[in-house]
């Protein structure tokens, strides 16, 4: 390259318009040169930026000679449902509590009480999960399957009557099964929802369902149990898509009674039940008959799409009806008891047990609706009785609201009438034919244990059904217990001989007759004697837990676990 060639500026060269021509010396103290305010001095040395002419600094800039850390490469934006990278399925708590965590060991005890325990804790205290699903990969199943999956199980159990914490320990259960530690679910009479925080710094996933329909089937419940079962065995292995199929097959398995069963059944129930108050054979066939002519009807209303509070209402009118007639014939029978068997068969006994359930276990919300939906059935039942009895009283039928219903002078048939009624129960429940044995046992001790003190040891009828119901709640938690499976299927049907049936139609007969003060005496008994089976029925299954010991757990544990609600 030549000389005059190295003199040419390159093409790509910048010129500035500031730049002073080739040959004129700029001359700092001639007149050509231009001064500004904002020069800087002659001699002061400035280190050489770097960056851009305009340059700015900030307070978060770091100060020099500080290396910051090489960024990690930009990734792809993920799901708001797929976990974490960093994040491992069965990870302990983000931080350790200042106190600690609880040595709680709950891996011998039915996963009931190990979930109850640990949704009686805080968030911080629970132990680290315990995994019982295991996968291939480390991140396990989506969360919103498995959310789902836990979302349709509660909907079975709460649809099927169990009580909240029950429902909320089984779906707790499954969430933690297939790696879900930080889930929160709720339970609020038909809505369900649970919430799943992937780690702490991350949204919480939320999702919920509705019970749009309830039936009682106590089979499906068992079923349903049993699936949970399975699902916190640590050595049974179920897949999401195993779990969804055995959940498929038990909502399409039918009732394991049919129709006809079913109404023999509550005819069977409703003579039981007028045997126990001192009816004789002609009572048991009128109750019995009338009660089967009631629950056709109601077949009949609710394949016309009628609430349900008219179904009660037309259910509860032809064992009425029957009463009034054998009146109005002049038999020589109680036609009191056959209108109190008739109502033994519509008590609605075990919503009443569910809601005061849930009541004692501070689900106020959810206990407060089904107490509700309690009085609807009541007050439906009350309508239908009080339309026959003031026709039956305008016709001339002699009915006295002071006759007492006795229970017979033969121990061993009321035993036995208690047991065929618990036996019915048991039926119309749609409970599994395992069960039926051991729950037809129970009503006849709890009737057996009632007899005991209020007819002999002449107690109190309430504290004597309290005691009766509380050794029922006692027997159905320990047999739930042996065969990790609810405790309804032997308990539910083992209080029907306790249900206040004489108490509620002598209320109802006195108002027909326009007293309204007496008959307010004896529904305010029903009531009592109602909330006795409630309470007692709940206490012993707490008596259970309280003097079974847990292995492996410390006392401070268990008493923190046990802890509810706090007052004050």
């Amino acid at each position: 390259m030549t000389e005059a060639e190295d003199r040419k500026p390159q093409s790509d060269e910048a010129r500035s318009a500031f730049r002073p021509p080739s040959g004129v010396a700029a001359s700092i103290d001639g007149e050509s040169s231009t001064t500004s305010e904002f020069e800087i001095p002659q001699g002061l040395a400035v280190p050489r930026s770097t960056g851009s002419e305009s340059e700015t600094t900030s307070e978060f800039a770091l100060p020099e000679g500080l290396d910051a850390p090489t960024g990690a490469p930009a990734e792809t934006e993920g799901s708001a449902f797929s976990m974490p990278s960093t994040h491992h399925a069965w990870s302990p708590a983000a931080f350790t509590p200042a106190s600690g965590f609880p040595a709680v060991n709950l891996t011998d005890v039915p996963w009931q009480d190990r979930m109850r325990a640990m949704l009686r804790m805080p968030v911080a205290d629970r132990p680290a999960p315990e995994p019982s699903q295991k996968h291939d990969d480390d991140t396990g199943p989506a969360v919103p399957r498995v959310l789902d999956l836990t979302l349709r199980i509660g909907e079975l159990l709460l649809a099927g009557g169990e009580g909240a914490e029950d429902v909320e320990a089984a779906m707790f259960a499954v969430c933690r099964s297939y790696g879900l530690d930080r889930c929160e679910p709720n339970v609020t009479f038909t809505l369900l929802s649970i919430s799943h925080q992937p780690s702490l710094v991350e949204d919480p996933v939320t999702a919920s369902r509705t019970v749009r329909r309830r039936g009682t089937d106590y089979t499906r419940l068992a079923a349903v149990f049993h699936l949970v079962d399975d699902l916190s065995d640590p050595d049974t292995h179920i897949s999401l898509e195993e779990a969804y199929r055995r959940l498929a097959e038990i909502r399409r398995n039918r009732h394991p009674y049919p129709t006809w069963v079913l109404t023999t059944a509550s005819g069977l129930l409703a003579g039981a039940a007028s045997v126990l108050v001192g009816g004789g054979l002609t009572v048991f066939v009128a109750a019995m008959l009338g009660s089967m002519l009631g629950d056709r009807l109601a077949w009949l209303c609710a394949g016309r799409g009628l609430p349900e509070f008219y179904q009660f209402a037309v259910a509860a009118m032809p064992p009425a009806a029957m009463g009034i007639v054998l009146t109005l014939i002049h038999v020589d029978v109680k036609a009191s008891a056959v209108i109190t068997g008739g109502l033994f068969a519509l008590l609605p006994g075990r919503a009443l047990v569910a809601g005061v359930q849930d009541g004692l276990t501070g689900f106020y919300i959810t206990a407060a609706a089904r107490l509700l939906e309690v009085m609807y059935f009541f007050v439906s039942i009350v309508a239908g009785v009080l339309v026959v009895l003031y026709f039956g009283v305008q016709l001339g039928a002699e009915l006295n609201p002071d006759a007492q219903l006795g229970t017979g002078d033969e121990p061993l048939v009321q035993i036995g009438a208690s047991m065929l009624l618990s036996l019915a129960f048991a039926i119309l429940l749609q409970q599994e034919r395992s069960t039926v044995l051991a729950v037809t046992l129970n009503g006849g001790v709890a009737w057996s244990v009632y007899g005991a003190m209020h007819l002999v040891g002449d107690i109190s009828p309430v504290a004597s059904t309290a005691a009766a119901a509380g050794l029922v709640g006692l027997f159905g938690q320990l047999m739930s217990r042996y065969r990790f499976a609810s405790a309804l299927p032997y308990t539910t049907a083992a209080i029907g001989p306790l249900l206040p049936g004489s108490a509620t139609y002598f209320g109802l007969l006195a108002i027909a007759q326009s007293e309204v003060d007496r008959g307010l005496v004896y529904l305010s008994t029903a009531v009592a004697l109602a909330m006795a089976i409630a309470i007692g029925v709940n206490l012993g299954g707490e008596i259970s837990r309280l003097f079974l010991r847990v292995p492996g757990a410390a006392s401070a544990a268990g008493r923190r676990a046990a802890k509810r609600t706090r007052g004050f």
